[in-house]
């Protein structure tokens, strides 16, 4: 049995001649839990089951004084009754894209499994509504954790959404994994030229098995986002809050997770958000790219990945930049102190690179604000070096783009003309600090 268990516990289940998958009570003097005997890490110990009980949340328990009793295959939850599809071929045309993540998926309770669940029937399944708001096509481009995305994941989505597109897509629906999912979209921003509808990239801080997930509205959001919003970008669309009833659509080249669990994890740094989505209403907060089904959509989608990011920290050891020299990376992306600071010790080293061709650039490691590498005299001798400050982009949307400018040209005027182009609304000319609205008490 592959099911993570072993030793005593592993005993205990044989004995009672249990399988994963398998409906169970498990019972003590004090206690009594019925559920679905669930898979376990191997590297968790040899003394607890996993149940997953009839709201959805998983549940560990000791085994010691537990007896463990199999149910009858009837008392399992029975199979939703399939759904007819009933989408209106008049209603707006999305395609939604899978790459993983565990917004778009299902839970087999005859196994506890949360598995994919990406057909256009799946998904009417999953949230009806999405018939009444948009004719909905999908495909799975890959299903990988988004911590396992590569720069060449990100030219097959571009390559994907032309692709749509051009075979009628009014708008694009990307189910994502939350914690890569800002390089993702900046990379898509850069990446799209000519892009002529909303391309919405979403996820879920907590899987569809659970009572509190954020799959089904992020979901529905983002399907009406991609067929009706009047803005031709990419963004990011998540809750606004901890509560369900509102959703933000931040732009691609400006968002952050800035927790890690809670369903607003989203923020936009150094801009307004695009849209709030709330009450099957979008209302748009700025000023915005808008729709043209008559541009002219491309993929340019060269990366180059020998880009690195280095954050400044007191005592970064200078020999650090020996290695990327040596093996002749093309960029790099320095999140420095403040406003554009690092250390002068490594000034030696970071001339090396610029004088062996490679471009490195100035970010902030602060959250909100900007490089101004002119106020101190640490960020006057740097741009004397030749660093490029990045402005106020944020460190990731810098990376991005780098990699995304050096896929482009290799001339060192070009890099330097077309890093600091505001190309993706990844620039502002002044920037100032947003404050995020307060949640209501009630």
């Amino acid at each position: 049995m592959d099911s993570g268990y072993k030793g005593k516990v592993l005993d205990v289940i044989k004995a009672q001649n249990l399988q994963v998958g398998d409906r169970i009570l498990a019972k003590n003097e004090k206690v009594s839990f019925t559920g679905i005997l669930m898979p376990r890490s191997e590297l968790d110990d040899e003394m607890h089951i996993i149940l997953k009980l009839d709201d959805g949340y998983n549940l560990g328990l000791a085994i010691d004084s537990l007896s463990l009793q199999k149910l009858p295959q009837e008392e399992i939850k029975a199979e939703q009754p399939a759904f007819e599809e009933r989408s209106d071929p008049s209603l707006p045309k999305v395609s939604i894209i899978s790459t993983g993540g565990t917004i778009a998926s299902k839970v087999d309770y005859k196994t506890g499994a949360v598995s994919p669940a990406l057909t256009a029937m799946d998904l009417y399944q999953l949230v009806p509504e999405l018939g009444k708001i948009a004719s909905i096509r999908t495909e799975i481009l890959f299903s990988l954790l988004s911590e396992n995305i590569e720069p060449k994941n990100w030219a097959s989505m571009a390559r994907a959404v032309v692709g749509h597109v051009r075979d009628g897509a009014q708008g694009i629906v990307i189910t994502h994994g939350t914690d890569t999912m800002g390089y993702t979209a900046a990379a898509l921003s850069f990446a799209l030229k000519g892009l002529p509808v909303p391309v919405v990239l979403v996820g879920s801080q907590r899987s569809s098995d659970r009572p509190s997930s954020d799959a089904y509205l992020n979901l529905k959001g983002a399907v009406l986002t991609a067929a009706s919003a009047p803005f031709a970008e990419v963004c990011v669309l998540m809750h606004c809050s901890s509560s369900d009833g509102c959703l933000v659509a931040h732009r691609g080249t400006r968002v952050r997770k800035l927790h890690t669990s809670r369903r607003d994890a989203f923020e936009s740094v150094n801009a307004q958000p695009l849209a709030k989505v709330e009450g099957g209403k979008i209302e748009v907060l700025g000023e915005y790219r808008k729709r043209s089904m008559g541009s002219s959509l491309e993929a340019k989608a060269t990366f180059d990945e020998d880009v690195v990011l280095i954050k400044s920290f007191p005592g970064v050891p200078t020999d650090l930049f020996d290695p990327i020299i040596h093996r002749d990376f093309h960029g790099i992306v320095l999140e420095g102190t403040g406003l554009g600071h690092f250390p002068s010790s490594s000034f030696g080293q970071i001339k090396r690179a610029i004088d062996g061709g490679m471009t490195v650039v100035m970010a902030s490691q602060c959250i909100w604000g900007r490089v101004n590498m002119n106020v101190y005299s640490t960020g006057r001798e740097l741009l004397k070096l030749g660093v490029i400050p990045a402005s106020d982009m944020l460190p990731e949307t810098a990376l991005v783009k780098l990699m995304w400018v050096l896929g482009q040209t290799n001339d060192p005027a070009k890099i330097r003309s077309m890093f600091l182009e505001n190309m993706a609304g990844e620039i502002s000319t002044r920037s100032e600090y947003i404050e995020k609205e307060e949640e209501s008490s009630e």
